[in-house]
């Protein structure tokens, strides 16, 4: 196993211990884990092209370690009162749709290449930014802007990152289908 996944791995592993911290309120100690299983979203794939060890289960491995953390982070957070559950209802809404719509393009294209898209990447930032203000919110005091303002912004690009999947993904199957 590579440095890399095997920083992929210890993300999903941190998963479960985030989840335990933040429904037992130790809040410092989950802001503290959840910036620190973020930084291996941004090491893994810096090393992966430094490294020079891009491997297939590595593209998959980081895409699913993401989701895993983020999609616990949305709904543990929501159970505890901190996030709205509409916005956890887009976030996750957003990523059944990609999941599914990769799984039917798969399956009839037969062609499917995970390539993220920089909107995904942009929204992706901004969800693991938002998880931090709202953790850092509950334990110390900031301007309710600064909430408002995330919170807006995660929206569109959830909205806008799912969207677009849809139309690459269909006008992709159409062009497959016309050939």
């Amino acid at each position: 196993m590579n440095i890399p996944n095997f920083l992929s791995f210890v993300r999903i592993f941190s998963v479960p211990v985030f989840i335990w911290m933040v429904l037992n309120h130790h809040h410092s100690w989950a802001l503290i884990l959840f910036i620190t299983a973020a930084f291996t979203d941004a090491l893994d794939g810096f090393l992966a092209k430094k490294l020079n060890q891009i491997t297939e289960i590595g593209k998959f491995l980081d895409p699913i370690a993401d989701k895993v953390l983020l999609i616990s982070s949305f709904v543990t957070l929501t159970i505890n009162g901190l996030i709205p559950l509409w916005i956890t209802l887009i976030v996750v809404t957003r990523d059944m749709v990609i999941i599914i719509g990769a799984v039917v393009f798969q399956v009839l294209t037969g062609t499917l290449r995970i390539e993220p898209l920089s909107i995904s990447k942009i929204n992706t930032l901004l969800q693991i930014l938002f998880i931090i203000v709202v953790l850092y919110g509950d334990l110390f005091v900031q301007p309710s802007w600064i909430f408002s303002v995330i919170l807006s912004m995660v929206t569109v690009t959830t909205i806008l990152s799912g969207v677009s999947y849809i139309l690459i993904w269909t006008r992709k199957a159409v062009e497959i289908e016309l050939k």
